[in-house]
């Protein structure tokens, strides 16, 4: 698993909190740029994804990573909660969405319903 968001602490919360026993935290990125750079390296099988980051926000990198893997599964963790945002979102390739507070549970399921689709 990838996690992409530009704020060190939810890096960190997303790591912490999502399920060890099902997912490998393999790198994170700080922006979509980073996040493009880095998937070309690791490939992860799955990618957290926030929408507002410098450098390439988090529409622009997830119709990047479709491109490289149309198979690799984006969940967006984002405090942008407007149904249009999420809509757009989906449309770019996501495959879910959490909104920001979030808690582990949430995570947790948002994750494995992702992987199971």
């Amino acid at each position: 698993m990838m996690i992409v968001d530009d704020s060190r602490i939810i890096r960190q919360k997303i790591e912490r909190e999502c399920d060890q026993s099902i997912f490998n935290v393999v790198g994170s990125a700080i922006n979509g740029e980073h996040a493009i750079s880095l998937f070309k390296e690791i490939s992860p099988d799955v990618v957290t994804m926030d929408l507002t980051m410098p450098n390439l926000d988090g529409i622009g990198c997830i119709k990047g990573l479709v491109k490289l893997d149309p198979s690799c599964k984006i969940l967006v963790i984002s405090a942008l909660n407007d149904k249009a945002t999420g809509m757009e979102a989906l449309e770019a390739g996501a495959m879910g969405f959490v909104t920001k507070p979030f808690s582990a549970l949430e995570l947790q399921e948002a994750l494995r319903e992702i992987i199971e689709d």
